[in-house]
């Protein structure tokens, strides 16, 4: 159809019956005088219609799955994301919460046995100065530490210090060979020297070669003059064995350390020994028959123990 007047007022008429057939149709609902011609037309082009469908809609529904895997994936990803999160500052939360539980357990003994401790962390562990067993903290002379200083944690004896830097120290731990310490057996008093075993229990030579000890029997650290290298009655560990020692004029014993040097993380260096030597006190109780032992942190505080350093020590690097 050519472009002319006639035509497009034509057109213009078209349009205007559509829009008034359209709303007659509306209006009328299922009355409409329309209803019967759009139900033929229905019967007319709904087959055309469903067979249009069945060709289209594979398509349609595979394009449509195709968008929907990747909005599904994207959740999966952005989930799996969120979970790894959550996951890692849980494991951030555990491991503050462990210190702290660490802290408490150190405080906790230092304030039975009233030493004053500088609290510090283990920064590495290994090989040092020709020792087999020792290990990094990262305090030093700034933080008032010298050489031979108990160092302690919840759990007992870990060992002392042997090289301060300004702010580090190496510890020598009481699991090395070459470690050796003077101990008092709990209850009786008996003495004896203990020595470092390694993967090994450490091995105690009592003095007394007649001494009554038994398996479970705990032992502290019997002190040094001035608490140099050690403060008495830091817990050191528990008889395991009894050796036979028929003839001899000293008794040996094998002993578990309380502490576990390969997990140790927060330490304290006894920078003020306590006043008056503590014995037995910052032992846990003995356990009743049957229950397994506790480690050393169920002893009560003190209000000693202060948390802060004090002012550093007289003695030397």
């Amino acid at each position: 159809m050519r472009d002319t007047r006639e035509s497009r007022l034509l057109l213009i008429l078209l349009v205007a019956v559509a829009f008034a057939l359209i709303t007659v149709d509306i209006k009328g609902g299922e009355d409409s005088p329309l209803g019967p011609a759009r139900h033929a037309a229905a019967d007319v082009l709904g087959p055309v219609e469903r067979g249009a469908a069945s060709v289209v809609n594979p398509v349609a529904n595979t394009v449509r799955a195709f968008r929907d895997t990747a909005t599904n994936s994207g959740r999966t990803d952005q989930l799996a994301r969120e979970n790894t999160e959550l996951r890692q500052k849980l494991a951030s939360s555990d491991m503050a919460a462990g210190r702290t539980k660490q802290l408490d357990d150190l405080l906790r003994t230092a304030g039975a046995g009233g030493y004053t401790v500088k609290a510090a962390q283990v920064i590495a562990i290994g090989p040092a100065q020709g020792f087999s067993w020792t290990i990094t903290i990262d305090a030093g002379s700034d933080d008032g530490l010298t050489r031979d200083m108990t160092v302690v944690n919840g759990q007992g004896l870990v060992g002392r210090v042997t090289t301060v830097a300004p702010t580090t120290a190496t510890v020598l731990l009481a699991s090395d060979p070459g470690f050796s310490a003077g101990t008092r057996l709990e209850g009786s008093g008996e003495i004896g020297f203990a020595s470092g075993g390694g993967d090994s229990p450490m091995k105690v030579s009592l003095l007394n070669g007649k001494a009554q000890v038994k398996n479970g029997d705990r032992l502290v650290t019997f002190g040094s003059q001035s608490g140099r290298p050690f403060v008495p009655g830091v817990p050191v560990g528990k008889v395991v064995e009894v050796q036979a020692n028929a003839g001899q004029l000293t008794k040996t014993v094998l002993v578990e350390p309380f502490v576990q040097f390969t997990r140790l993380d927060l330490v304290g260096v006894v920078v003020v020994p306590p006043r008056t030597d503590p014995r037995d006190a910052v032992l846990p109780p003995a356990p009743t028959p049957g229950q397994s032992q506790t480690p050393a942190t169920s002893a009560q505080p003190s209000a000693t123990a202060p948390a802060a350093p004090p002012a550093k020590p007289n003695g030397g690097n």
